[in-house]
């Protein structure tokens, strides 16, 4: 039997198991292997997903972050993860401003301890592209990870079982696997906020929270609504909160840059499990 000691963190309503793994040392494939028992809700700690803090993998950066799905599958680059991990590396010796990197992409983090709060700045994004499926219009755009936009009433984000049948379908459509992809629901605003819910490949349901969601839902809000070159800002309503999207667009490139999402992060517990 092992003993695995860990720590419950959120963002926004989406949890995860942090892993402090420069002192644990696991392999990649024992966290792969792990992730399922160590999310499952029922027969271990519960969360959305895994995540890891190792030593940095890439020169000029100040750790590594690994990520796993609930499932164990590889979800690329997790924004609420990447906050709260932020948040858990500056109560372990990292400054409070930190770079690091998920996969080859390198990220920047600002954190505030005292308000928990914190702000990753992500790489460019090119603009979503227009997909139709069975006579439906969709956005998809590359956040870090794999997103559709489906534009929604707000009648319709609180019919749950419906988004989740739909979620479900498109994550898996043969267009889009493999890898399959996260799907937000989205219902804009006239004050720049917008509604969002998420269903989350690896976790295979409606999330209460998720980043990289978030960002993709701002930027195919900007982009529904033609918006010239300039600097935007969104707040996103989720579940679990509120967050904060900031980027610019320039017409020119049709690109996003200085891209940064904002929210809350924060400790639950920590605790040991046995394995």
């Amino acid at each position: 039997m092992m003993e695995l000691e860990f720590y419950k963190m959120e963002g926004a309503g989406n949890d995860f198991v942090v892993l402090d793994n420069r002192k644990l040392g696991l392999p990649l494939e024992e966290i792969i292997a792990l992730s399922p028992q160590l999310c499952d809700r029922k027969f271990g700690i519960g969360a959305d997903g895994l995540l890891a803090l190792e030593n940095s993998s890439l020169p000029d950066v100040d750790y590594t972050m690994i990520y796993r799905n609930a499932d164990g599958s590889d979800a690329g680059m997790c924004g609420n993860g990447s906050r709260c991990l932020a948040l858990f590396a500056a109560h372990n010796g990292f400054n409070k401003e930190q770079t690091f990197n998920v996969h080859e992409a390198i990220y920047k983090a600002t954190v505030d301890i005292e308000q928990e709060q914190v702000s990753v700045s992500f790489p460019d994004v090119i603009a979503p592209k227009k997909l139709n499926i069975n006579k439906k219009n969709y956005l998809q755009v590359y956040t870090g990870t794999e997103h559709i936009i489906s534009f929604e009433d707000l009648d319709r984000l609180e019919i749950e079982d419906e988004l989740v049948e739909e979620g479900r379908f498109i994550r898996n459509h043969p267009v889009l696997n493999p890898p399959g992809t996260n799907v937000n629901f989205v219902c804009p605003n006239e004050d720049d906020s917008m509604y969002v819910q998420t269903y989350e490949r690896g976790v295979e349901d409606l999330t209460l929270a998720c980043g990289t969601g978030a960002i993709a839902s701002a930027i195919g809000t900007h982009f529904m609504q033609e918006y010239n070159t300039g600097e935007f800002s969104f707040e996103v309503i989720v579940k679990g909160g509120t967050l904060s999207v900031h980027f610019s667009f320039d017409e020119a490139t049709n690109t996003y840059s200085n891209i940064k999402l904002n929210g809350p992060a924060r400790f639950v517990y920590a605790g040991i499990i046995n394995l």
